[in-house]
């Protein structure tokens, strides 16, 4: 990716157009992560779950990207404290009899071991908890990582009420500076959340974004820009987000389809043509 393939957070970080997510890779996860690095991306999001990822695994892949002469500098890495209420009881990655605080502690210095890192360039909460003052002692202990400079940044991931995100930003001393959602039409594809963050300064990543728009990538505007740009409807949508100011997740397991999503940057949609994306939505 060249200079121009970046968004620019408001804390200044950079983070790549289009990022590989590692969610449900397990056995896979190294050799993956390792491959998306030398095809090209430069951005990897992982969470210290391991009901659903292997972060270990996530670091493996990223230190055998080395070999490839990318260091840990050029990569964008973004990992999450996950709350018990999304663990596996038997796999917590933390003591789960431990204070929140400390929960968040135990977390962060597990992911920074599997990571084979000494800081991310994103921390965030993989989901609000039961009350605000729970949410609230969380992100003070996360936002305590960031001032010992061992996180660039923090977000937060699967937030869809507007006023959840909204409190959360007013009561923040670090204000989140990523919210990472699914991108469907159950929650209006965020709409008012997107338009608040667009005030604030905070990048909105999708995921989910493929198969839960299924549909809408099978529609005759799909069709025919795929025609026009002889590009994947993958591609397309992709691309469209990219130009409204939304970074995708892509977790294709595909060598094809990683090089594809990578260049996504080659064209750019019309403001016409975004608008006709846009009704679907």
């Amino acid at each position: 990716m060249n200079a121009n393939n970046f968004f620019t957070s408001a804390y200044g970080v950079r983070i790549p157009w289009i990022i590989y997510g590692t969610a449900w890779k397990r056995d896979s996860t190294a050799a993956l992560v390792e491959q998306a690095i030398s095809l090209g991306f430069r951005g990897i999001d992982t969470a210290c779950q391991p009901k659903h990822y292997n972060e270990a695994g996530v670091g493996e892949g990223v230190a055998a990207g080395q070999k490839f002469g990318i260091d840990r500098s050029e990569l964008y890495l973004q990992s999450k404290f996950t709350p018990l209420t999304g663990q596996d009881p038997a796999q917590v990655p933390y003591d789960a009899k431990a204070g929140l605080s400390e929960q968040v502690a135990q977390s962060f210095q597990t992911s920074l071991k599997n990571l084979q890192t000494t800081y991310l360039d994103c921390l965030v909460l993989h989901s609000t908890l039961a009350s605000q003052a729970q949410t609230m002692e969380v992100w003070r202990a996360m936002e305590q990582i960031f001032d010992n400079g061992a996180a660039k940044q923090l977000g937060i991931s699967n937030c869809y009420d507007p006023q959840q995100l909204e409190f959360l930003y007013r009561n923040a001393k670090v204000k989140p500076a990523v919210i990472q959602n699914r991108f469907y039409a159950d929650t209006k594809y965020d709409r008012t959340i997107r338009d608040f963050c667009q005030q604030q300064q905070i990048i909105y990543q999708s995921f989910w974004t493929l198969t839960a728009n299924s549909k809408v990538l099978a529609h005759d505007t799909f069709q025919a820009l795929a025609a026009k740009y002889q590009r994947s409807v993958a591609q397309l949508f992709f691309r469209y987000l990219n130009q409204i100011n939304i970074i995708p997740l892509t977790g294709t397991t595909s060598q094809t389809h990683m090089r594809e999503d990578l260049a996504i940057l080659d064209f750019e949609l019309t403001t016409d043509e975004c608008e006709a994306i846009k009704t679907l939505l």
